[in-house]
């Protein structure tokens, strides 16, 4: 009988990286989500019922519970970066992530995968971050040999920071970001999920691990780096502090008054207050190299998918070559 992992939140952007790796390793994958009928995207990942969407609510004991019957391991990535109605920092990162612990604990699971970040700390400026650190703590309580990753900004296929950002530079000739100096270490969301699949496996030993990738840069420097990749030239404008919080403040009373129908997916004051640290692996913190994983570079995947945000898309190359030849003529 092969063996059992329950993935919760694993439809989402690092969790489907998870799903697909372990069901190529032989596991069966439960993926437990709110929506399973927008999860479908996971079943393709193994062969007809080996990853099987399923409900759930991490707020409720119950439905923990339900999704966690007969598993060897579970994985959490549940977590959000925008407050929306219970959905709160506290009700996610902090006690649902004590509930799967304990409940992991209770059924006497093997071994446990909790996805964090970096700049989970106690004394986080942002609510983010303390939420993050705490949830680390209440996992670390009931399940002491977890494995705790900390991801810098992650990119991919499906990321929510280069196609957001490359998604701007369609509205028009200024690209305005906040905090331009801060430091990122952008770690490929499949290098991730590499780690996390080692933990499951028990090939790797429990704790805290900070993944981020080759490179250093300032948030400035990846735009640079993300207009190269897609062929535009926009004007990088770095905004003063106080603009940048009206700009959040705007935005999250835009979502507030509209009864969270419209949902403020730029930034909000809290995102803003979390920009003001740098988001790279600390000194002495165990990371790839502990796990013998090379992580890939930026350059060697952003092309792969945001040529779609080039001025002619996938033709771009050929647009290209057709106005050389016109030169050349």
């Amino acid at each position: 009988m092969s063996k059992l992992v329950t993935i919760y939140g694993g439809s989402g952007f690092v969790g489907r990286y998870i799903a697909r790796r372990m069901a190529k390793d032989g596991w069966r994958v439960r993926v437990a989500v709110r929506r399973p009928n927008e999860a479908m995207h996971v079943k393709p990942y193994g062969v007809p019922g080996q990853v099987e969407p399923v409900f759930c609510n991490i707020r409720d004991d119950a439905s923990v519970a339900a999704v966690m019957q007969g598993c060897d391991a579970v994985v959490n990535c549940v977590g959000v970066l925008n407050e929306l109605g219970k959905n709160t920092f506290q009700a996610l990162h902090v006690d649902g992530a004590e509930r799967i612990a304990r409940i992991a604990a209770e059924h006497g699971v093997a071994s446990m995968v909790h996805l964090s970040a970096i700049g989970a700390d106690a004394e986080s400026p942002s609510a983010y971050g303390r939420s993050k650190a705490a949830g680390e703590a209440a996992v670390l309580q009931h399940m002491p040999n977890a494995m705790i990753l900390r991801p810098s900004v992650l990119f991919g296929t499906e990321d929510n920071f280069f196609n957001r950002f490359a998604g701007m530079t369609r509205l028009g000739p200024v690209l305005p970001i906040a905090h331009g100096k801060t430091l990122f270490q952008p770690v490929f969301v499949d290098d991730v999920a590499k780690a996390a699949v080692m933990g499951v496996l028990g090939d790797a030993e429990g704790g805290v691990y900070e993944l981020g990738g080759p490179e250093v840069k300032s948030l400035r420097s990846l735009m640079d780096e993300m207009l190269a990749v897609i062929h535009r030239r926009r004007l990088v404008l770095s905004l003063p502090g106080f603009v940048a919080g009206l700009m959040a403040f705007g935005f999250d009373m835009m979502q507030a008054a509209s009864f969270q129908i419209i949902k403020n997916g730029v930034l909000t004051r809290d995102q803003l207050r979390g920009l003001s640290r740098d988001c790279v692996v600390s000194e002495g913190a165990k990371g790839f190299a502990d796990l013998d994983l090379q992580p890939v570079t930026l350059g060697s995947v952003l092309p792969d998918y945001l040529w779609k945000f080039r001025p002619a898309g996938q033709y771009d190359a050929i647009t290209g070559s057709a106005r050389n030849l016109h030169h050349d003529g």
